[in-house]
């Protein structure tokens, strides 16, 4: 193959990743924000996080400490930002866990059509007791969510520890501490001769 075949072969392995990015435009989706997250939820019919007019963008229920655990029989809050995209308002009247625990909620989640509600601010509106294990982070529980109009939604929601950017938030009531490592002795020089 002559030098100015390569020169050719060269240039077009060069040139093709330029040109496949430029095909996706100014809406390519590496050209908006974005603020990735464990949160995300897969809804039971494998949508990820929209059904029914119910859109729920985030969720996640907030675990322990890096390290540390909660204790079995405790409780942890769960955060979700829920978006009603049906013309009627809506209500979250209702969570259940299946066998993980009871979930209690403060009152009836109200849901203005068209406008983000999270249920965590300023403080945990939703909230599971009595958890049957100790969590550690990384696990995931299935909820079901009843809305008044909406139905049922069952989804798969994260437990995340409370670190990075969820080191801010309150910690779970009764989450134990992580262990702190202790020194170890070690031989000195003289004790090894």
């Amino acid at each position: 193959m002559t030098s100015r075949r390569w020169n050719v072969v060269a240039a077009a392995f060069l040139a093709a990743p330029v040109l496949a990015g430029c095909a996706a435009g100014f809406d390519a989706t590496t050209n908006k924000p974005y603020a990735p997250a464990e949160g995300q939820v897969l809804i039971a019919k494998g949508q990820y996080g929209h059904q029914s007019g119910i859109h729920i963008p985030q969720a996640f229920i907030l675990g322990p400490d890096s390290g540390a655990q909660l204790p079995w029989r405790g409780s942890a809050p769960v955060y979700l930002n829920i978006l009603n995209t049906a013309a009627a308002p809506d209500t979250l009247t209702a969570v259940s866990a299946g066998d993980m625990g009871t979930v209690k909620i403060t009152a009836p989640i109200q849901l203005p059509s068209n406008q983000l509600v999270n249920t965590g601010k300023p403080s945990p509106q939703i909230m599971i007791e009595a958890i049957p294990k100790s969590l550690r982070g990384g696990e995931t529980i299935k909820l079901d969510l009843q809305f008044a109009n909406a139905g049922q939604i069952s989804m798969n929601v994260p437990v995340v520890t409370r670190s990075r950017e969820y080191k801010d938030y309150p910690p779970a009531p009764g989450a134990t501490a992580a262990p702190t490592p202790s020194p170890t002795p070690s031989a000195t020089a003289e004790e090894a001769h």
